[in-house]
């Protein structure tokens, strides 16, 4: 599985666009010709509201050993794949986090897996148990943030709770991308937020994904916006997205390098351990 690219849609903070975001990669890559598998990680379940699902395994009963990987798997085109999830993922939280490593299940299950060029997986907005399998399992993270002051500060802490992860679990997550969502460029505010992310983040900020009603009407018909409406500015911008990624080194250089494990801060332990809410 070395040659799978594992990209985490995450963000604690919630309402800045990452179903939207996993969706739209997912779909856009595999229109490029590359194999590409969706995991819903987030017990909302918003993928399977965003692209049609029937199947009656999901990844709940996967984690749990209660079905195989290929019955739960939805194939939603020639080279996208589904995993979709319902609020049952919510009892795998409480079940993982009582679990030995239960942090590391989702690489485990998947550690066979092949045939992929691409897997994306969609976050809730959380650090909890299931987050960590997420991050645990993926190589690289993609970080959607939404270009309004409020979402920027959240966007630090993001940030640091990764690296401090990457150090207690001597795991390598790299943030390859942050991606501005809901921007509209006649507003001020955004405009003022987006210049403060490209200053200090620099690179790893992509082209803006703008305010558009066709990214929110698209998962009402079961569509990624390429299929709704392929001349939209939300299929313009996510297709951006779409390059930048497959324009991305194959072989890249760890940015965060781990030493010794040390204790993750207080904060993140806690907000971790779900003692504490990530509020707005």
């Amino acid at each position: 599985m070395c040659d799978i690219k594992k990209i985490c849609v995450i963000n604690q903070k919630g309402g800045v666009g990452k179903t939207t975001t996993a969706v739209s990669l997912a779909a856009g890559l595999s229109r490029k010709g590359m194999k590409v598998l969706l995991i819903d990680m987030d017990p909302q379940g918003s993928v399977a509201s965003s692209l049609t699902s029937s199947k009656e395994k999901n990844l709940y009963h996967f984690l749990m050993g209660e079905c195989s990987f290929i019955d739960c798997l939805t194939p939603l085109g020639t080279n996208l794949d589904l995993v979709h999830s319902t609020e049952s993922l919510t009892k795998a939280e409480v079940l993982l986090a009582g679990q030995k490593d239960g942090q590391k299940i989702l690489a485990k299950k998947l550690s066979d897996i092949g045939d992929y060029d691409y897997i994306i997986i969609d976050c809730a907005p959380s650090l909890g148990v299931l987050n960590q399998n997420a991050m645990l399992f993926a190589d690289e993270a993609i970080i959607p943030v939404a270009t309004n002051y409020l979402a920027y500060t959240g966007l630090k802490f993001m940030i640091d709770a990764i690296t401090e992860i990457n150090r207690y679990f001597k795991h390598n997550l790299k943030i390859s991308h942050i991606v501005p969502t809901m921007h509209d460029v006649r507003n001020k505010s955004n405009n003022k937020i987006l210049k403060k992310l490209i200053s200090e983040y620099g690179v790893k900020i992509t082209s803006p994904i703008r305010i558009n009603s066709k990214l929110a009407e698209a998962p009402e018909t079961g569509k990624s916006i390429f299929s709704y409406d392929a001349k939209s500015r939300g299929a313009e911008d996510y297709g951006k997205l779409v390059k930048t990624v497959l324009g991305d080194q194959e072989e890249v250089k760890n940015i965060n390098k781990i030493s010794q494990a040390i204790p993750i801060s207080a904060r993140v332990q806690r907000l971790m351990e779900g003692k504490i809410e990530f509020y707005d």
